[in-house]
């Protein structure tokens, strides 16, 4: 029977092709679309786990009060006692102390004379001490663009787009203005040699990356930093277990009243994620349902519209002496055959348009240039065990429901007025 079915619907193209390119399209697109959608919401939590919050965070709970600020008055201080306390008690997190600064930067001219001066976003990291998981978590290799990596004290990288604005070149010796821990002035020089491109526009428009122990000496803080970041081991963030570590480090300092006391905080805590990433996924969940449900319209009515160009064909088939049952089925079981295989190919080709953004992306960096948000400026799908399903379900469905329920007409056709039919 199926064999049978096969053949008329191969060897019939009238009643196959349009609901066979329908279903395909529209699954395709709705495939496609939703890769794209977890793609975004995934670009907004590693970029910002990366650069900002971490897995989880430790600060003291005064500097998380006021972190936007970045008030290094307000840092952690015995770090090397904490940071053995943390990897201790959580040996699957890799921890790293940073340290965040603002400030201007300062480049001389000929003279020693100020040439030219800008704002600044100063984040400081372990670039020379080993091991370090920053140069992977910042994937510095891949975002240096012209020069090396520090390999001395003294040395710093500065955004490309600000060397570009003030003309510094690999190997310059420029000025940080910024304030110490103590709330007096700092300044240093420092030699840039190299320049980084992380895709952030809210990081390259005035990003300079030091060294952690070059910024302890510069800020007098020395043992302290301003946040501990964490990460699983594996990069990947597993908000229950997360959580869970939040809750067993807080409780161990809950008796303390000090307002310096660390607090952790996880991914989902920091800066309103939770509610942005529920709100992405509330978009997406609407935008996909909005268009199954468009595309499950179109393929209902394909499937009515094919019907009832068959009628004639019916028509000869009842008048055959065929049982209405068997025809009504022998509609069913084609609609679902087509159903099947025009999901099946739209569900491979929206996968492969899928891989496709997942690994080359769409650069975005027009519609990123004044977002304060950690975004990476190219954005890239994300192909997930629901993306496979999310297009072939509603694909064969839509089609045999429009079947069935246009099949239902062969039960009213009377027998007595076949011939009269056929004639007309």
């Amino acid at each position: 029977m199926i064999k049978f079915l096969l053949k008329g619907i191969l060897r019939d193209r009238s009643r196959s092709l349009l609901p066979f390119l329908t279903i395909s399209c529209g699954v395709m697109l709705t495939v496609v679309l939703y890769s794209w959608m977890k793609g975004a919401e995934a670009n907004i939590a590693e970029s910002s786990a990366r650069f900002d919050y971490g897995h989880l965070k430790i600060m003291t709970r005064a500097y998380a009060e006021e972190a936007e600020l970045i008030p290094n008055d307000l840092a952690l201080v015995g770090v090397s006692e904490l940071m053995a306390k943390v990897a201790k008690d959580f040996p699957q997190i890799e921890w790293t102390p940073r340290i965040k600064f603002g400030g201007l930067l300062d480049l001389p001219d000929e003279k020693g004379e100020t040439l030219v001066q800008a704002p600044i976003s100063g984040l400081a990291v372990n670039l020379l001490n080993p091991p370090s998981p920053e140069k992977d978590i910042l994937n510095l290799e891949n975002a240096l663009v012209r020069g090396r990596l520090p390999q001395e004290a003294g040395e710093a990288l500065l955004s490309e787009e600000l060397a570009q604005r003030l003309g510094i070149q690999p190997g310059n010796v420029a000025t940080i203005i910024s304030q110490t821990m103590s709330g007096s002035l700092a300044l240093a020089n420092l030699r840039f040699v190299g320049t980084i491109h992380f895709g952030i526009q809210a990081l390259d428009a005035q990003a300079i990356l030091i060294d952690l122990a070059d910024a302890q000496r510069i800020l007098d803080m020395e043992d302290a930093c301003g946040e501990i970041l964490g990460f699983f081991k594996d990069r990947i963030f597993r908000p229950k277990v997360a959580a869970a570590m939040t809750k067993q480090f807080n409780t161990s300092f809950s008796q303390d009243a000090d307002r310096f006391a660390p607090i952790m905080k996880n991914l989902l805590d920091q800066g309103g994620l939770a509610d942005l990433l529920g709100m992405a996924q509330n978009v997406s969940s609407t935008i996909i349902f909005v268009f199954v449900l468009a595309m499950s319209i179109v393929l209902w009515n394909a499937g009515l519209m094919g019907n009832i160009r068959r009628h004639g064909e019916i028509g000869v088939r009842l008048a055959m002496g065929e049982d209405k049952g068997h025809l009504y089925r022998s509609l069913i079981s084609e609609s679902f055959i087509i159903g099947c295989l025009g999901s099946a190919v739209g569900t491979l080709i929206g996968l492969g348009l899928a891989y496709y953004l997942q690994v080359k992306g769409i650069n975005v960096a027009s519609l990123m240039e004044n977002s304060s948000i950690f975004i990476s400026e190219v954005m890239r799908a994300r192909i997930t065990w629901f993306g496979t399903v999310v297009g072939f379900i509603p694909g064969f469905a839509a089609t045999l429901i429009g079947s069935s329920l246009s099949g239902l007409s062969v039960y009213r056709r009377q027998t007595s007025g076949l011939m009269k039919e056929l004639e007309a």
